[in-house]
């Protein structure tokens, strides 16, 4: 997926009425709606999820970002803690700058503005203004779960103003 693809995701309605047998079979998941912060010059996105499990320490959120996205959507669960930040402005950054779709927050993130300039998709639980130690704990690439959904690594998240869904394959 390029850069260009990321500006045209699908409609999570259409796809939600279009694919109405994977959701009953699980195929496709519907996230419930916590994540209430969005940011990002971009409302909508789509992409293969990296997915992070982790707790208050976003060194691997850093080394994740710092990887060609491709298009690809980062999926950290941070556990829903919203004590300290996971991702902040300069993460934004780093994340548009290296050609990621979007940033799934299961926890908090920072600088709002910073974060809002930046020409990505950004969904989190709340923000923090507080960062993290920085210890490298965590794991990559593993079955996270987000508020009840399981998501996989390579798994499509579809994100726009109605909801984010996860499908096993891209649609």
């Amino acid at each position: 997926m390029n850069a260009a693809t990321m500006n045209h995701a699908p409609a999570t309605t259409d796809l939600c009425d279009a694919h109405e047998d994977r959701l009953a079979d699980g195929r496709l998941r519907v996230l419930p709606d916590l994540f209430r912060l969005a940011l990002g010059q971009r409302s909508a996105a789509c992409g293969p999820a990296v997915t992070l499990k982790l707790f208050e320490d976003n060194t691997l959120v850093r080394a994740q970002l710092e990887m060609p996205g491709e298009g690809s959507v980062l999926v950290v669960d941070g556990g829903a803690s919203l004590r300290r930040a996971l991702v902040g402005g300069n993460l934004g950054k780093l994340a548009e700058q290296n050609g990621w779709a979007a940033i799934l927050v299961n926890g908090a993130v920072r600088d709002a503005d910073e974060l809002d300039a930046c020409a990505i998709c950004v969904r989190a639980l709340g923000a923090s203004p507080r960062k993290t130690p920085k210890g490298g704990a965590g794991s990559v690439n593993v079955a996270v779960e987000v508020a009840g959904v399981s998501i996989q690594r390579g798994e499509w998240i579809y994100i726009d103003r109605d909801g984010i869904l996860v499908s096993s394959e891209a649609l």
